[in-house]
């Protein structure tokens, strides 16, 4: 096994019955990133694995519907049956730690490291988290924002995050093997990509799966929009 995607969630700008908001599970046979933590992700997340066995949290840009799930996660780290014995790495744009500890206040202080080891991403950022690399490009979305590039042995997955259509997307697309892009608008705008715009980056890439459509477009309409057949929401791909 190369990489394995588990789509958690894919609804904007609010999670629906049965579909959380965007999140996703990326793994190895040893490693696993949670990526993006949208409402409803993290219940979804414990049908395949618990938050204590994650290995790292990667956090595209901090509106709600990518990051609101960070506080449950919060208090399921630091108080279920199973928890680390450090906290877990989570990697995102400047200001989510304030973020979080802003959702998380009440008499006391709640800091974000008792159960977060911060890390604040720029473009360019790369990491190592077990045997995945991850390499973060800063996109346009209006606010600090980034997408994802992941590379293990030979094989690459790359996740648009909430953007318009950049230099940065591109790169991000170029020879992947899978090209996860959000698709968001259904008319242009600096800030979302149309499943055209998905489709004109995602001609670098050797897979492309549409994610995060608008509410306006059906999964139908916004594939065939792109040129490419209707993906199952739920579907686990394979990389590699």
């Amino acid at each position: 096994m190369t990489f394995r995607l588990t789509v958690l969630g894919t609804a904007t700008p609010y999670p629906r019955p049965d579909q959380p908001c965007s999140g996703y599970l990326l793994r190895t046979a040893t490693t696993t990133v949670w990526v993006d933590a949208g409402p409803g992700t993290l219940a979804a997340l414990q049908r395949h694995t618990r938050p204590d066995r994650l290995d790292a949290v990667w956090i595209s840009h901090t509106h709600a519907d990518h990051t609101a799930d960070l506080t449950a996660a919060y208090y399921a780290l630091l108080f279920a049956d199973q928890h680390p014995t450090r906290p877990l790495p989570l990697l995102g744009p400047p200001g989510l730690a304030d973020r979080l500890e802003a959702f998380l206040a009440s008499a006391g202080p709640n800091p974000a490291s008792a159960a977060f080891d911060v890390r604040e991403l720029h473009d360019g950022h790369r990491t190592g988290i077990g045997d995945i690399t991850l390499t973060s490009r800063a996109v346009d979305h209006g606010l600090p924002a980034f997408g994802l590039r992941a590379t293990h042995g030979d094989a690459t997955f790359a996740y648009s995050g909430d953007t318009g259509p950049c230099p940065a997307l591109d790169d991000l697309a170029a020879d992947a093997d899978l090209f996860l892009c959000e698709a968001d608008g259904a008319t242009p705008t600096p800030h979302h990509c149309t499943p055209e715009d998905a489709a004109s980056a995602g001609r670098a890439a050797r897979r492309l799966l549409l994610t995060h459509i608008g509410h306006t477009l059906t999964p139908e309409q916004a594939a065939e929009r792109a040129g490419a057949p209707a993906a199952h929401p739920h579907e686990t791909h394979l990389i590699g």
